[in-house]
Formats: C-alpha cells, sequence, structure tokens
C-alpha cells in the first residue's frame, strides 16, 4: 500500500473517531486533524461535513483542534466550511475555555477576510467578542486574527466599522493594544486609499 494510501486510510479513522463516544479519542484525533490541515489542508476537504459536526462535541480541545483545521481550509475554500458558522459562533462565546474562543476568533477572521460578503457576515460578532474580550490574555492574539483579516479581501463597510473599532485604542491604548490597533488601522487605510 504506497504512504498516500496509508494516510488516506489513517484519515478516515481519525474522523470516524470524531463521532465517537470516546472524549479522549476525539480529542485525539482532532489534534491529528488540525496538525494535517497545516501540512496538507486538501485532503480534509472530503470530511468538511464531519469536521464541521465535530464542533458540536462538549469538549472544548476538540472543538479548538477542529476550528484550527476549519481556519486553513476557510483560506483555501472558504465556501466548503461555511456552515461551521454557527459551531464557531458558540465556541466563541465559551465561558471556560480562551482557547475555544480564540480558535473561534481566528476561524471567523479566515472566513471573513475571504470576501466583502463573508467580511460583512462575520463582522457583528467579531465586533461582539472584540467588546466582551478587550484586554483578555487571548486578546493580543485576537488582534493578530484581527490585523490579518483586515489586510484580506473585506468590504468596505466591513473595513470602515473594523478601523472605527479599534481607532480609540490606536490614538489612545497602550502598549500592545495600541501596536496592533494602529497597524490595523494603516492595513485599512492602506487598503482604502489603494481602492480610491
Amino acid at each position: 500500500m504506497a504512504d498516500s494510501d496509508v494516510e488516506a486510510v489513517r484519515l478516515k479513522e481519525l474522523v470516524g473517531e470524531l463521532g465517537g463516544a470516546n472524549r479522549r479519542r476525539r480529542q485525539d484525533a482532532a489534534h491529528e486533524i488540525a496538525r494535517l490541515a497545516k501540512k496538507d489542508v486538501d485532503q480534509l476537504f472530503d470530511y468538511a461535513g464531519d469536521i464541521i459536526d465535530g464542533l458540536d462535541r462538549p469538549e472544548a480541545q476538540t472543538r479548538w483542534e477542529l476550528l484550527d483545521a476549519l481556519s486553513e481550509m476557510a483560506r483555501v475554500d472558504p465556501g466548503c466550511v461555511e456552515e461551521a458558522f454557527g459551531g464557531a459562533e458558540a465556541s466563541l462565546f465559551d465561558e471556560d475555555s480562551s482557547i475555544a474562543r480564540l480558535a473561534a476568533f481566528r476561524f471567523l477572521t479566515s472566513y471573513g477576510a475571504t470576501s466583502g460578503k463573508r467580511s460583512d457576515q462575520v463582522w457583528k460578532i467579531l465586533e461582539e467578542a472584540i467588546q466582551c474580550y478587550h484586554g483578555d490574555p487571548e486578546y493580543r492574539d485576537m488582534l493578530g486574527c484581527l490585523l490579518e483579516m483586515a489586510k484580506g479581501t473585506i468590504s468596505d463597510q466591513t473595513a470602515q466599522v473594523m478601523r472605527s473599532r479599534v481607532d480609540f485604542d490606536a490614538r489612545h491604548g497602550r502598549g500592545y493594544i495600541k501596536a496592533f490597533s494602529a497597524e490595523i488601522v494603516e492595513a485599512i487605510d492602506n487598503r482604502l486609499l489603494g481602492a480610491g
């Protein structure tokens, strides 16, 4: 059996574990799927529905690992992962897991960065998260994700409201909040000037 055939069989087994009753096996499978997404995301698209379904699992680790995989998938084929929006929204407001919140934020910004329509779709929920988690430990990484989204293919409307949301921190904030916010404002200004 060729290496690619072995990998395909292994991936099918991992995806099967996502629906299993054993929490630890679901977590291990999700971790391996996230690792595979960084290595070769194309092999995951046939299993997009199963990966999205995994966002309904109760344990945070399974969800954050799958959201990491879905973030990689969104960069390549966002239409294939649009059904993950509901599961990502639930994880974005997970009161017990900052890692799940960050993974959901990353997925939504990756998805939103792919088109104007998608950026408009995700912005309101991202803006709510920005307000909720401003200054929390994961907020630094959230700002990094937001910067990547600002550099993506977003609508002028989303660009303007995003700029408005971070402008105060860009001018009056401190530390990393000020630095990232200023970078986001600069990226949006460059984008809007380039479009005009």
